[in-house]
This record gives C-alpha cells, sequence and structure tokens, in this order.
C-alpha cells in the first residue's frame, strides 16, 4: 500500500501496521498470545491518537485507555485480564527484533523494548492503561511509509499465536500483484511464527511445520478474509526454503453465533470524554452495535459542544434516546415524539446544525443523510484549517473551549489531560474548538448548506 495520510483518522477497529513493525521475533521471552493482541490494540489506539494530532508529541507522550476495552477490542474476555496485567508490566523490559517483510531488508531494530514506560492504575473502579513508545516507533506509527490493513476484528477470531503472527505477515501482501510472500529460510520462519525465542532451542521445520504452522494455516483460511498455501522450496529432500501463497477471500469470515464482536477502545475513550461511563456503554453496544453507536455519538458531541442551547443534565440518557428512537423509526412511519418518560428534556431541542431526536418522517431522510455528508465533509475541511494554523493561533480556541466546557460543567479530567498533551482536535474537545473557530471565521452558518442558506432567505 501507498504511504498513509497522518490525518486520516482511524475510525474502526483497524490497524495500518507499519511495515517494520509486522515480523516481531522475541529475544529475551516468552510472547503470550494475549500479550501480542494486546500490543496490536494498544498500536491502534496510539495510531487513532497520532491522527487527531497535528503534530508529533513529545518523547514522554503517555497513550491511555481503559483495560477492558484493550482486551474487548482483541476478541479476549474479562478472564485475561489478570494475565494482561501480568504482560503489561513485563513488556517494557521484553526485547524484540523488528523486521520488514521487504526483501533484503533484514533487521530492522535489534533488541528494542515494546514500550518504553507502562503504568496501570485504577481509575473510578476501573482499571487504565498508560503507555508510550520508543521515539522510532512512534514516527513509524504516526507516519508509516508502507503498511498492512490488520482488521482487529478478525484477528480476534485466530486462537493461536502462530496463526496471528502469520496472518500480519500475509495481510501485507493481500493486494501484491505476485500473490507470494517473501522467500526466507525454513528457520527464519520458525522464528517469526514462535512465540518463544528461537537460538539452539529452535524446533526442526518438518515438526514446527506439522505441530503449528498447517493448523494455523487452516484456522486462517477458515476464519478470516484470506486463503494462505504454504510452498516449500527444497534443495534435494531438505526444505531450504518457505513462502506463502496468499489470495484475498471474496467475504470475509463472520464471527461464530453467539459471540460477540469485539469492541473499539476508541469508543470508550470518546464515551469516556463526555461523561459516559465504560460500564454503561458497555451495555449500547450489545443492543445497538459499534456502528450506530459511532454515529450517534458524533451526534451527541455535537449537540455538548453547541453553546446555543442548554447544557445536557445526563449524556448517557440523551444517547440512549437517539439509538432508541433511531430503532423505532421506520420508512413509512410518521414523525413522532419520543416518551417523556425516556428522553431528557434536552432530547426534544433539535440543535441548529443536526436533525432533531424526533423519529424522521421517510421522505426528510435522504435529505438528512445528505445534510450529515455534508456537515462531515465540511467539519473535515474545518479541522484542517486548525491544522494549517500556528500553535500559538490555534492554542487561542482551544482556551477558548476549555473556558467554554468549564462553564458548562463539561470539562473532564480525560479532556484536561489531552489538551495538555496537544490532543486537541478529538472528541468533545475538538467539536467545540471547530464550532468556536469556524463560527468566528466563517460565520454563524458555516454548519448550514448554501442551499439550505438560500431557501431559508
Amino acid at each position: 500500500m501507498n504511504s498513509l495520510d497522518p490525518r486520516d483518522p482511524v475510525d474502526g477497529p483497524e490497524l495500518r501496521k507499519p511495515h517494520e513493525m509486522i515480523v516481531m521475533i522475541p529475544r529475551s521471552k516468552r510472547v503470550t498470545l494475549t500479550g501480542r493482541r494486546l500490543y496490536n490494540a494498544m498500536l491502534q489506539v496510539a495510531q487513532a491518537r497520532l491522527a487527531a494530532m497535528d503534530a508529533m508529541p513529545q518523547a514522554d507522550f503517555m497513550f491511555e485507555a481503559p483495560l477492558p476495552a484493550l482486551l474487548r477490542t482483541t476478541g479476549s474476555s474479562g478472564e485475561d485480564r489478570t494475565a494482561a496485567k501480568r504482560y503489561l508490566r513485563e513488556m517494557r523490559g521484553l526485547e524484540v527484533d523488528w523486521e520488514s517483510t521487504a526483501p533484503g531488508d533484514g533487521v530492522k531494530w535489534r533488541g528494542f523494548s515494546m514500550l518504553s514506560e507502562v503504568a496501570i492504575e485504577v481509575r473510578n473502579g476501573e482499571n487504565w492503561v498508560s503507555w508510550s513508545y520508543p521515539p522510532s516507533i512512534m514516527t513509524v506509527l504516526r507516519e508509516p511509509q508502507r503498511w498492512a490493513s490488520i482488521d482487529l476484528d478478525v484477528l480476534a477470531r485466530l486462537g493461536t499465536y502462530t496463526a496471528v503472527a502469520l496472518y500480519e505477515i500475509c495481510a501485507r501482501y493481500r493486494d501484491n500483484p505476485s500473490g507470494l510472500t517473501s522467500r526466507k529460510p525454513a528457520a527464519w520462519w520458525s522464528d517469526a511464527l514462535n512465540q518463544a525465542p528461537g537460538g539452539a532451542d529452535r524446533r526442526e521445520w518438518r515438526k514446527f511445520k506439522s505441530e503449528r504452522v498447517r493448523p494455523a494455516i487452516d484456522e486462517i483460511n477458515r476464519e478470516t478474509d484470506l486463503e494462505v498455501e504454504l510452498i516449500e522450496h527444497k534443495q534435494g529432500r531438505a526444505v531450504v526454503e518457505v513462502q506463502f501463497a496468499v489470495r484475498r477471500r471474496l467475504a470475509a469470515a463472520r464471527p461464530a453465533a453467539g459471540l460477540a464482536a469485539p469492541v473499539d477502545a476508541n469508543l470508550v475513550l470518546r464515551a469516556e470524554s463526555l461523561g459516559i461511563r465504560e460500564i454503561k456503554l458497555e451495555g449500547l453496544l450489545t443492543e445497538f452495535g459499534d456502528d450506530r453507536v459511532r454515529a450517534q455519538l458524533d451526534v451527541l458531541e455535537r449537540r455538548v459542544a453547541n453553546n446555543r442551547l442548554a447544557p445536557l443534565d445526563n449524556a448517557y440518557s440523551y444517547l440512549r434516546t437517539l439509538l432508541r428512537n433511531e430503532t423505532v423509526a421506520t420508512p413509512t412511519a410518521p414523525a413522532a415524539d419520543p416518551p417523556v418518560a425516556r428522553a431528557p428534556v434536552e432530547a426534544t431541542v433539535p440543535a441548529v446544525h443536526e436533525p432533531a431526536v424526533h423519529a424522521p418522517t421517510a421522505r426528510a431522510e435522504p435529505d438528512a443523510e445528505a445534510q450529515a455528508r455534508w456537515l462531515n465533509a465540511r467539519i473535515a475541511e474545518i479541522r484542517q484549517e486548525l491544522i494549517a494554523l500556528a500553535p500559538e493561533q490555534r492554542k487561542v480556541w482551544v482556551d477558548r473551549a476549555i473556558q467554554e466546557l468549564s462553564a458548562k460543567g463539561s470539562l473532564s479530567a480525560i479532556i484536561v489531560r489531552r489538551a495538555a498533551q496537544g490532543d486537541v482536535l478529538h472528541g468533545l474537545l475538538g467539536s467545540v474548538v471547530v464550532r468556536l473557530y469556524a463560527a468566528a471565521v466563517h460565520g454563524e452558518h458555516w454548519n448550514q448548506p448554501p442551499q439550505a442558506i438560500a431557501a431559508a432567505s
């Protein structure tokens, strides 16, 4: 794939993993399946945060996320929490070799620690993780020149370390015209697909293939969007080099019935910024699904950021009302007010630039969708203008946004911490910054399509 636009946000549980970080060969200790899954989830959260920032943060920048949300992003259960906490503490001292999969590239970083720093603390009864990376990893994670798209939903279906490691390597070649990975010595593949350090204790390829590689191929072909085939190159009867044929399947496999889909940890972070605890968000995600909750969080963020309306007393109740009214709306149903008992008072007051919470009529629905698309594009334009400002100019609008949120009682400790770290164009704070700047520079009708303004006049 081509270079990644660092301004393009990562909305779902997808990791754009740099080629330099695909092959991870343990040097000092064994890497667990939960640990590798957890590390990928942390990379995805960090990449989303970096994409929302206008500049590379300082070397001591700490990312953060709730541990339960990270585990669910990986498809792990709460039973893995103790193991994950232990692994996180070990990760700082766990050394690995990072290798590129490109021919001739060899080792990219030798003996690198996976994390520079990691801490676990309890907030409101929940375990939160804070972590930082070595500077080289930060740079390549934010602006990778070449990367592979790793869907964490798909990765979570794989139940062995070898399957996860092999899938990540093969994902790098899913769009390669040759459909073939690089040819590497059999010993190299044994190390790259093994969760324990190799060297003198390396398993013979014939046995490693039978015990680990064949089952991993079967699992990938059954559970993911790829079809993988082993190709061995021999001299006489000895296997000297190995590669894999990779084909994209027409449709990715879906999670088995009865299994909950992994949760995007970034949704939890956004909800926390709005004062919605993870335990409450979890119920909404189970009932309505990630995509719908993500869409209505957009609406909620704009509603909270709208200074023309009274502050919300209960962001969770408002979000739940948005989701429930969306559910009951049908193409033929007439518009109807939400039941008073289920809706907060503010839910019946539409924002100037967003549709009312009421169930839309069939005729209004296409127009509302078109306006939403226009508004999203407009907000993206304003964000780019803010990114182009000098830091001291942008700080003026950030300070005003913080003052407004504080006056409305919406300034949380998470927002303050992110602002101090430079993450000012993401989530609720970003919505307020965008609105204040746009209204001052482009006028109060900045968020209305030109045809709507013309019709009103």
